[in-house]
């Protein structure tokens, strides 16, 4: 399935690829590398509240950034919450970002192999192969509560929104 105007960048609008997932969906499943190669699953995170940060590539500003600040705020949400990034960098580049920016707190996954995610959750960028700026907050049964696509793929997302509501589940 194509979604097309959904998000901008640089005002250019892309296309959008994969299924739609909407708030009040069965969370789909996916596998994704960690920066071990490990293959790595939705289901790996049974049980816990998932909050799922998404980013175009962990070597740009606005990603580092986000990437940072749920590094920074995972400590702060408990054990019942995992909280994981996805992008579609190498998991060798991932290693070595995670390494300098002292990620430690956060999950951190790659979807370069075949785009799971990107295809599941329908953020992966035709245009780019890159995975459209989002977050998904995913309850203990695998639910979506909580979702944004940010528009214009060089903003931020709404951190409030995503944190607060991953922090009421």
């Amino acid at each position: 399935m194509e979604r097309k105007g959904i998000v901008t960048f640089a005002g250019n609008p892309l296309t959008l690829v994969g299924n739609e997932v909407k708030v009040g969906d069965r969370a789909p499943e996916f596998t994704a590398l960690d920066k071990d190669l490990t293959e790595v699953k939705l289901s790996d995170f049974a049980g816990k509240v998932k909050v799922i940060s998404v980013t175009p590539s962990l070597d740009t500003p606005v990603c580092d950034l986000q990437a940072r600040k749920f590094n920074e705020e995972a400590g702060t949400l408990g054990d019942g919450v995992s909280v994981i990034n996805i992008s579609m960098d190498l998991p060798f580049a991932i290693a070595r970002f995670c390494t300098s920016a002292g990620i430690e707190k956060i999950r951190t996954l790659s979807d370069h192999r075949d785009a799971s995610f990107g295809h599941a959750y329908g953020v992966l960028i035709k245009e780019l192969r890159l995975l459209a700026r989002s977050i998904f907050v995913i309850d203990p049964s695998d639910v979506i509560r909580y979702m944004e696509v940010v528009s214009e793929i060089a903003d931020q997302p709404d951190y409030g929104k995503a944190l607060a509501e991953a922090g009421i589940l």
